[in-house]
């Protein structure tokens, strides 16, 4: 766990350091390759985290996937229960802050998205190797929902998160491709 934790303080310190000019090219042309894809341009229904900080940009993912007619689901922790659902937004206006300045859904103004009912997740995190293992932001969350999920798990990474190989476990669920600014990479023999 404190291989973890260097990690993540590594990464973050390597994001912050970013050219924010040269960071949002490189952002566009993850966005680029994505709508690309056939796994986006077959998905109804897209999860998807509202980014924040240091977080590679979702705000443009979820426009497009409103523009071409897709259900967004974004997802509401439970700190409680360490655990995620997700609710179906068609406006941003439909978010509200929460702890640590997240922005999730406002209950009572989404309806709820089952996670039979994904096509895609776009699965947040760090720092990722080439065989979808991440490091996400410590919580555990993304873990514990990604078990038995049929949907394909994506992940958007700059080059200063990609490593060779990271420490993992055995709870740990890789994704299926991470799309850098370079190239779409197929993880576990997709």
């Amino acid at each position: 766990m404190e291989d973890k934790k260097a990690l993540r303080k590594m990464v973050l310190t390597s994001l912050k350091k970013m050219d924010q000019a040269e960071k949002e090219r490189k952002v566009q042309k993850i966005h680029e390759r994505l709508f690309a894809t056939d796994v986006w341009r077959k998905a109804r229904t897209v999860a998807v985290t509202v980014s924040q900080g240091t977080e590679i940009d979702t705000h443009e993912i979820i426009r497009q996937g409103w523009l071409e007619k897709k259900t967004i689901a974004v997802p509401k922790c439970l700190p409680e229960t360490k655990t995620l659902i997700f609710r179906a937004i068609d406006d941003f206006s439909q978010l509200e802050s929460v702890y640590y300045g997240l922005l999730e859904p406002k209950l009572e103004e989404t309806r709820p998205v089952e996670k039979k009912d994904m096509d895609l997740i776009i699965v947040p995190g760090l720092l990722f190797d080439r065989k979808g293992y991440r490091i996400g932001f410590g919580g555990g969350y993304y873990d514990r929902f990604l078990v038995d999920v049929s949907a394909v798990k994506l992940s958007q990474a700059l080059d200063v998160q990609i490593a060779s190989d990271i420490p993992h476990e055995v709870h740990d669920i890789p994704v299926d491709i991470i799309i850098t600014p370079e190239a779409v990479h197929y993880c576990r023999g997709r």
